[in-house]
């Protein structure tokens, strides 16, 4: 294939959009940054537009984000590149492996169907059950099924008084009717974005959080660091990678007491960690491995 044309899906003017856009531009000669939001599929015609750009008419697309905040209006916009993917325009990653991640609850059961270590975690709408785990669970965190860096999230304690507990569940029931609970994790304020392209180990960087914030992410005032993981923590991550077929992702996991457990598999994964953490230019090498798969020589 002679300059491919492989277009981004993700957010325009934003870092880790825009070095993808960069480098496949670098290395193809062909750049374009799409949102969603702007596109207009024609299913009768089957002509995909966003603005004067053919969607049908390109030969890859790289979604590096199909939404700022997910929801389900996320999972609708999956179907429509799984659509175009039908189409005969090659998608990275595989829409429906995106579409088993955009939803929390969904990645999980996946995980858990594979045996993958994960904290305890209770679903259920029941706010007399939510209390109950959550007391169960000593301090726990209920995670909203669509969200990212932490936001949603509600960190509730068994030493809360009764009348407390109940109303915080109950407020929260009220947005969230299914409540995904999990176990609050201790893990000396770090945990691990372990790096994969096309299944392969690529590195590991550290989330430090700092003293004013119970999680670590960048989003809270977290902060990247290196991190040389034991192969058990590679094949971990190697083997919650493998539970989807994703061209790039990251594993968060965490090092607890009880020994190592996986938080969640990102649907996208990111880039800055590993670039400020590892010193690796993540975005340049899942360049490489797009225009490899499409049979082009990337060099």
């Amino acid at each position: 294939m002679n300059k491919p044309r492989i277009a981004v899906v993700g957010t325009p003017g934003k870092w880790s959009t825009e070095v993808l856009a960069d480098r496949l531009e670098e290395k193809s000669g062909f750049r374009a940054v799409i949102d969603m939001s702007a596109i207009a599929a024609d299913v009768t015609t089957n002509q995909f537009f966003a603005g004067e750009l053919r969607l049908d008419q390109l030969d890859g697309i790289v979604v590096k984000k199909v939404a700022e905040h997910y929801d389900p209006t996320a999972e609708d916009r999956i179907h429509l590149l799984g659509y175009l993917e039908g189409m005969g325009v090659k998608i990275f990653s595989n829409p429906e492996s995106i579409g088993k991640l955009i939803n929390r609850l969904s990645g999980t059961l996946v995980l858990r169907a594979n045996d993958i270590a994960m904290p305890a975690t209770v679903i259920t709408e029941s706010v007399e059950e939510a209390v109950k785990a959550v007391r169960g669970f000593g301090s726990a965190v209920l995670k909203p099924l669509y969200s990212t860096k932490a936001r949603g999230m509600l960190l509730l304690h068994a030493e809360m008084g009764d009348k407390e507990l109940r109303s915080s569940v109950a407020r929260y029931n009220e947005s969230n009717p299914v409540m995904y609970i999990q176990q609050q994790i201790f893990s000396s304020g770090r945990d691990l974005g372990m790096v994969f392209v096309g299944g392969k180990y690529l590195c590991t960087y550290a989330r430090v959080g700092n003293a004013e914030s119970w999680n670590t992410t960048i989003h809270s005032g977290g902060s990247y660091t290196n991190f040389d993981p034991t192969p058990e923590l590679i094949e971990l991550g190697q083997r919650a990678q493998a539970c989807f077929d994703l061209s790039f992702t990251t594993v968060d996991i965490a090092i607890t007491d009880s020994g190592p457990v996986v938080f969640e598999v990102s649907a996208f994964g990111g880039f800055k960690g590993a670039l400020k953490g590892c010193g690796i230019d993540a975005a340049s090498a899942y360049a490489n491995y797009i225009l490899e798969q499409m049979n082009v020589n990337a060099c």
